[in-house]
């Protein structure tokens, strides 16, 4: 239960059996948010910042990292381009005070994103895969390096679960160990995370994204500092000439993955080589079949039966990528035939090099090529039952993104539980919601076993519960409005700005949809100022989430506008957070995978499921401490009660207009019962 409290739940037991046992804990979360709070949390299992450092390490993604290489190539670029020395100048300063090169969620300055310009900084990072290892002359000073040392040594590894299960499947870390004990808390994301983790795209941008790591930049005009296979493992093959051959070889298959312009020429019919001709075709189907086609959303329709000529295509394009994976599997094994050979020459770190460069060509290479050949063959027979395919057409603001086929595990926890949980010695997965609020108990617990691939481990799962020690009946209260119409912005605007004005600040508005977050933020924005309260909004203000929370939290007469990212993992506490309002019913889309789901989960009580889940988590914002009171207000009539187990015990909802609704409020800050 939420309150119970997370160094009592886990953290303090995880420290002393890592201690004792000599070996690390993972802790995961779903959310930055929840990592940085841990982090905080282990000051007082560590006081002593030296101790703390070399006893935990936070650990993301390679992409989160700030890449010495990267920057050094870029300040050379502003040789050329002076306008960007003083924002690299700046970012050198942060680089020499960094606690540990995080420059997506970590302590670079969100001023300083927007100084730098947000591409420029995503540059900065190591997002494109194109790390050269020991063969960089910053490898000993190296960011990711030094998380990846510290981590084989730390007690306490504060990790994510994306990266957890995307390094577990496959096969190791970047030193190849596994991780034998986990904790995963925000446990109910899990099934989205493993979704995201075990699927598969054969999409213009991923293969465009492939293309660009073997073949690096290839317009002369480009200012792209992309390197290619050939810069970072060239000087390895050098001088033997089947190793060149074979280099050359794959650099040469590459080039049928589309290239820079493959966007505009896939949607004027105008494609180049094979794969741009699949996508032109998946497009068209998209186009001839997805509703919707003149708004400005993206679209998607099922991959059968296909239109004339996807067929040839498709067969086309899997001979192709044939092409490609063969001489990148005889690289790997002429790269590591080199390593048995030179065992008594090649020192550790050129050996460690090789390693690292196999099991990225492995990696981001063979094992994605073959995912989209198995995709391919799905086309001119079935997709497997485990399984939903499909095409899309991304889209923003009306225009064409990314076209592709995609593919979805219908039960994500499935792989999950094969190559993560059942390969570990120990599990724990912890969340306020993870059972279903139906009522019926042995329901509830068999929803979050299904929902965390507990039942599909050998051995049956500890049950565990505790109930939380506030007193929600008298610090909460909740309403559902009856007289707001939900497709009416302007009556949905005029609710939010009532009720943030009733409440004087300290409220947070939620929404299913940016467009809706945007429309309302247009429309009550004078009055808010007008009051003197500051309105922040996520998908407007040019700060990340994290830094829009943290001046939230700082000002207690602030408002916040967000979605997904700010309902969930959110701590706000005390009177810096005492109303939430809620747009509508988050049901979920009913897209092509969610009704495969659907299906397979149980029909309208999936979608419940999902429905009181988000509910929990919404309302879950508003007590974070004893002692923190608030009102959580759902502007949305037809909210049925069957939903109401999304709410704690005792904890009533009041279907009520929202004057009414706007009175109990004012009553209930002001100190009276309000409802």
């Amino acid at each position: 239960g939420t309150g119970v409290g997370k160094t009592l739940g886990y953290m303090a037991p995880a420290t002393v059996w890592a201690e004792k046992n000599g070996a690390p804990v993972w802790i995961s979360t779903f959310t930055r948010n929840l990592q940085h709070q841990i982090d905080q949390e282990l000051d007082r299992v560590w006081p002593d910042p030296v101790s703390k450092k070399r006893r935990m390490v936070v650990r993301k993604g390679r992409e989160n990292y700030f890449c010495l290489l990267n920057m050094e190539e870029a300040v050379r670029g502003a040789r050329v381009r002076n306008r960007d020395a003083v924002s690299l100048g700046l970012v050198a300063r942060w680089a020499a005070a960094t606690r540990d090169g995080d420059i997506v969620g970590g302590d670079f300055p969100g001023w300083l994103r927007d100084l730098v310009g947000r591409g420029q900084a995503r540059e900065l990072a190591d997002r494109r895969g194109e790390c050269i290892y020991s063969a960089c002359p910053h490898y000993q000073k190296c960011f990711i390096e030094s998380s990846v040392r510290r981590a084989r040594r730390a007690d306490i590894v504060v990790a994510n679960h994306a990266l957890v299960m995307i390094q577990a499947a496959l096969g190791g870390y970047d030193d190849r160990s596994v991780p034998t004990r986990y904790v995963f808390d925000e446990g109910h994301h899990l099934f989205h995370a493993a979704d995201g983790a075990f699927s598969a795209n054969l999409t213009g941008q991923e293969m465009a994204e492939l293309r660009r790591w073997l073949r690096g930049a290839e317009s002369r005009n480009s200012r792209s500092r992309a390197r290619g296979l050939k810069g970072r493992a060239g000087d390895l093959v050098e001088g033997d000439s089947d190793g060149e051959e074979i280099l050359d070889d794959t650099l040469r298959a590459a080039s049928v993955l589309p290239g820079e312009g493959w966007a505009a020429r896939v949607a004027g019919q105008q494609p180049k080589a094979a794969a741009e001709t699949f996508l032109a075709l998946v497009r068209q189907q998209v186009y001839a079949r997805a509703s919707g086609r003149d708004g400005p959303y993206s679209l998607e329709t099922a991959a059968h039966p296909p239109v004339d000529g996807l067929l040839e295509a498709a067969s086309d394009l899997h001979e192709r990528f044939r092409r490609l994976r063969d001489p990148l599997t005889k690289l790997v094994r002429f790269l590591l035939a080199r390593l048995d050979a030179e065992a008594d020459e090649i020192d550790t770190a050129t050996r460690l090099r090789i390693e690292s460069i196999c099991r990225s060509l492995e990696r981001r290479g063979i094992n994605q090529v073959a995912n989209w050949m198995a995709m391919l063959e799905a086309l001119s027979g079935e997709t497997p039952p485990e399984f939903v395919d499909w095409f899309s057409v991304g889209r923003e603001y009306g225009n064409d993104t990314d076209v592709g086929m995609h593919r979805h595990w219908i039960d994500p926890t499935v792989p999950f539980a094969k190559e993560v949980a059942s390969k570990a010695h120990g599990v724990m997965v912890t969340s306020a919601t993870l059972r279903d609020g139906t009522g019926d108990t042995e329901a509830d617990w068999h929803a979050a076993e299904t929902m965390t691939g507990a039942l599909h481990l050998p051995a049956s799962a500890v049950r565990a519960t505790a109930s939380s020690p506030f007193d929600y009946p008298a610090s909460t209260r909740v309403f559902i409005v009856t007289d707001v119409r939900k497709d009416s912005l302007d009556q949905v605007a005029a609710a939010y700005r009532e009720l943030f004005l009733a409440a004087g600040g300290g409220a947070l508005g939620l929404f299913t949809a940016i467009a809706r977050l945007r429309a309302v933020h247009r429309k009550i924005t004078p009055a808010l100022d007008a009051a003197g309260l500051q309105l922040l909004a996520q998908h407007i203000d040019g700060m990340d989430t994290a830094t829009l929370i943290d001046i939230f939290r700082a000002e207690p007469d602030s408002c916040l506008l967000g979605t997904d990212a700010v309902r969930d993992g959110v701590d706000v506490p005390g009177d810096a957070l005492r109303l939430i309002v809620f747009d509508r019913v988050p049901w979920p889309r009913p897209d092509i995978l969610h009704k495969a789901r659907k299906a397979a989960f149980g029909a309208r009580a999936y979608d419940d499921m999902i429905t009181r889940m988000r509910l929990k988590q919404a309302f879950g914002r508003l007590v974070r401490r004893a002692g923190d009171r608030g009102v959580f207000v759902l502007l949305d009539p037809m909210m049925p009660s069957r939903l109401f187990g999304a709410f704690p015990e005792g904890v009533e909802p009041v279907r009520a207009g929202l004057a009414e609704t706007l009175a109990a409020a004012r009553e209930f800050f002001a100190g009276g019962e309000g409802g």
